[in-house]
């Protein structure tokens, strides 16, 4: 992931509802594409890969 850019999933459709995330080292930054000046959310990087690599194997399916 390049640092410091704002980017979508490549796997996010054209309905609206994504989210952007931002890598800046130790710190993942996430924010509503639609609403991009309502704020964000930052995560420690290691906190949300482990998040991420929960999903990519579906440990939060219900």
């Amino acid at each position: 992931m390049e640092r410091n850019a704002w980017r979508k999933s490549s796997r996010s459709g054209s309905n609206g509802q994504c989210v952007e995330v931002r890598d800046r080292g130790s710190q993942v930054d996430v924010r509503d594409s639609k609403a991009t000046e309502g704020g964000e959310l930052s995560f420690e990087a290691a906190a949300w890969y482990a998040f991420v690599g929960g999903l990519k194997l579906g440990g939060y399916d219900s």
